[in-house]
């Protein structure tokens, strides 16, 4: 009984991420593909690549935008609107994306 709890507990929530990447995927492709394109690899040279960053740091720094704590032109205001669900669901999404690297 035990196991079967978990096991439904641990299905609930990888649900739960699923749609938070898929909602975080439609935002970002309205709201982020210009400046850190569509995967979060940067298309401008001054834009940091969002792809494969922690979701915890992502968060903090969309709220820090949001707050105006974190200064930046642009990010204050696409970070304005934002509700605390949509900076979740773009968090899931960045941090899903893999990132891999190879040595020449």
């Amino acid at each position: 009984m035990k196991k079967l709890m978990i096991a439904a507990l641990l299905a609930t929530v990888l649900s739960a991420h699923a749609n938070d990447v898929a909602e975080g995927r439609a935002k970002a492709e309205s709201a982020c593909a210009l400046c850190h394109g569509p995967t979060g690899m940067a298309t401008l040279p001054n834009a940091p690549n969002l792809a494969g960053q922690q979701a915890i740091y992502l968060s903090e720094q969309l709220r820090n935008y949001r707050s105006g704590k974190r200064q930046n032109e642009v990010m204050n205001m696409i970070a304005k609107p934002l509700s605390d669900a949509d900076i979740s669901h773009l968090a899931a999404w960045f941090s899903a994306v893999k990132v891999t690297a190879e040595a020449p």
